[in-house]
């Protein structure tokens, strides 16, 4: 059984995500101490326990200290197995976070999953939910999964009640390269609020319009009615090899303007960069790459967040990644053997 110290590199969840993954792919089981140690509130939250009973569900895993506030844990998986799936986080907690631990598992499974998951879609933090469906899937079907996302209800925090199902058939993988990310054919912005001035979407999108030069007919006001208030700007840059998506999110007293100036700066430094993939789908990459045998990709400068990916994955399998700076730039050659 591996040890894994959950206080090592960024200290977060994302160990333990990459830690259930890697276990259900491979069969190994693992123990992990200091969850979270990073975190202010150390342990396994709601969103946390969820992907582990998620990932325990999904294999017939055993498990111990599988409880709020538990900084220890110990997962013992069986073979994991197509089926229909409802995954209710109880909480605002990420929906897509969730989906993360248990996606690439099912991908590998022989046969056909349905998943419906229940909580939060769009947060501060986490994957969105149009990133999941027009950045993250595109690619893992290019890497030849077999993959379709479908947002039934949004969710923000701290209300929930977002849904979204998911359809997981096996995946023939392939390696994938992601070197250029190619001419840019569309841009555009959607601001989303629920239960708030519609005005806000308004402001958030003249800032876009004004800082990137954004078409006003590629920029969208949209209303829904969630379980409770909430707001996303969403900035969409289409490219011939990769879609990136960028997010802010409204805050209470955080000013319209200023959500927007944060979410056009990333957006902005992604486009300024040259690069093919932004730091958030670099970190996505890695465990379906365990996988296809690899890849390779351009970005920015890995991360913490990156590397700490890499040292958990490294105790699963025999990972190679190799680095070359290419002006402010890396490459990185992914390959398991």
């Amino acid at each position: 059984m591996l040890s894994i110290d959950g206080s090592e590199g960024e200290g977060g969840g994302q160990i333990l995500r990459t830690a259930l993954a890697s276990s259900l792919l491979t069969g190994v089981p693992f123990r992990i101490k200091n969850i979270r140690a990073g975190r202010g509130r150390p342990g396994l939250l709601h969103q946390h326990l969820a992907a582990v009973n998620a990932a325990a569900e999904v294999a017939a895993a055993k498990t111990k200290g599988a409880t709020l506030g538990s900084t220890m844990l110990v997962f013992e998986p069986g073979e994991v197995r197509p089926a229909d799936y409802h995954f209710a986080i109880g909480t605002a907690g990420s929906t897509g976070l969730l989906l993360q631990t248990v996606l690439v598992p099912l991908l590998t499974a022989d046969g056909e999953s349905q998943l419906v998951i229940e909580g939060g879609t769009h947060n501060e933090g986490a994957p969105a939910f149009e990133f999941l469906d027009l950045t993250f899937a595109p690619v893992l079907r290019r890497m030849g999964a077999d993959l379709s996302l479908a947002l039934e209800r949004p969710g923000f925090y701290p209300a929930g009640g977002g849904r979204i199902r998911v359809r997981a058939g096996r995946a023939s993988w392939a390696p994938l390269d992601l070197q250029d990310r190619g001419a840019t054919r569309s841009v555009w912005a959607r601001a989303v609020v629920s239960r708030l001035p519609i005005s806000i979407a308004e402001r958030e999108l003249a800032v876009v319009g004004q800082s990137l030069g954004w078409p006003e007919e590629n920029l969208t006001p949209d209303e829904v009615d969630a379980d409770g208030p909430g707001n996303v700007l969403i900035l969409a840059v289409e490219n011939e090899q990769v879609t990136e998506v960028f997010t802010g999110f409204g805050r209470r007293g955080l000013p319209a303007e200023q959500v927007a100036a944060e979410a056009v700066a990333r957006t902005r430094r992604y486009l300024d960069s040259g690069v093919a993939v932004d730091m958030h789908l670099a970190d996505q990459l890695l465990v379906p790459f365990t996988q296809s045998n690899g890849g390779s990709f351009l970005t920015s400068q890995p991360t913490r967040h990156f590397m700490t990916n890499v040292k958990v994955l490294s105790r699963f399998f025999k990972l190679g990644i190799m680095t070359n700076q290419v002006g402010d730039n890396v490459m990185i050659d992914c390959r398991v053997g």
